[in-house]
């Protein structure tokens, strides 16, 4: 097994609180084994314009509550090609880097496994996407964050929809995976939720609606983004119809979701795991995400941590219907 001397760390994909407390903790962790780390920015598209420069600790000072990433990140269509890796890897072998650090998504973990097989090069990864829609870890580095971000919002508008009486339809991201939908809708009260794990039966919301309480003064419907039954322009028009006495909005609350201060659990994920990442390296984990299983750190080939089957706990949907009557 080749000794490990330098670690190469980026950011890739949608970016999402925490990313810089997992930068930190596996820049102070390689300095700490006595490790060199060398940064990327703008993740696979800076590996090909050769923009990485070394890290110390100096460079990672005061930056675990910072949201976003510190590294920068981008989208890379020319990595999907042979020449953009074969360029990136000509990149890292200039500044010595023999292991990567690759903190991201399912696109991330996917770009980071056709290139460590290609270069054979260890990689491991951190999961960092609001989404928590990775297989291998209990939480992603973010979810935490964005969904309480989301909560705020939601008691905001629950406020106003109160005065107003009124219908109101959240939008929040989740283009794949219902999960921020799921668990703020719970948190949040609401009336109806709707996600992609689950086929939107729009007569159902209808019933829900005309069988509520007459007397409350405000309903939510929490949407996770693009689902088969449309956006929430498209429900929302639907709702205006079937109840023209509704005076019904729209809310989408968009990339706010993405930003912002992590919080403590997502601070503490980001530095456990960014931790093990350093370790599991240098005892020879390649092609592997590390995570959080029962509160147990555990590495997951990129090949299960990247499948889309999340299963959604049916016990959630049922919490839903019980406790928005």
């Amino acid at each position: 097994m080749t000794q490990i001397k330098n670690i190469g760390v980026y950011t890739s994909g949608g970016d999402s609180p925490g990313m810089n407390a997992a930068i930190r903790a596996v820049v102070r962790t390689a300095i700490y084994y006595g490790l060199d780390v060398t940064g990327i920015r703008r993740g696979y598209d800076g590996m090909i314009k050769g923009d990485l420069f070394p890290m110390d600790r100096q460079s990672v000072s005061n930056i675990i509550q910072r949201g976003g990433t510190i590294l920068k990140t981008a989208r890379s269509e020319q990595f999907k090609t042979v020449e953009g890796r074969k360029q990136a890897f000509e990149n890292l072998k200039a500044h010595k880097v023999d292991a990567l650090v690759a903190i991201g998504g399912d696109g991330t973990f996917t770009g980071a496994k056709i290139f460590g097989q290609e270069y054979d090069m260890p990689i491991v990864g951190l999961p960092g996407t609001i989404d928590n829609d990775l297989c291998g870890t209990d939480f992603t580095i973010g979810y935490d964050t964005a969904i309480n971000t989301v909560i705020q919002a939601v008691d905001k508008i629950r406020d106003t929809a109160e005065s107003h009486d009124r219908l109101f339809i959240v939008e929040v991201m989740g283009r794949d995976s219902g999960l921020i939908a799921l668990r703020t809708g719970i948190a949040a009260g609401a009336e109806a939720i709707l996600i992609p794990e689950s086929k939107t039966d729009l007569q159902a919301v209808f019933e829900k609606l005309e069988r509520g309480r007459k007397d409350k003064k405000s309903k939510i419907i929490m949407l996770a983004e693009n689902g088969e039954a449309g956006d929430a322009f498209e429900i929302g028009r639907q709702i205006k119809e079937k109840f023209p006495n509704y005076d019904t909005r729209i809310s989408i609350l968009g990339h706010i979701q993405r930003g912002g201060s992590p919080s403590c659990m997502d601070r503490v994920l980001a530095s456990r795991v960014g931790v093990a990442a350093v370790e599991g390296l240098m005892a020879g984990h390649r092609n592997e995400m590390v995570g959080l299983i029962h509160n147990e750190i555990a590495f997951t080939p990129f090949d299960n941590a990247i499948k889309r089957n999340i299963d959604i706990n049916p016990d959630f949907l049922k919490i839903v219907d019980i406790l928005a009557t």
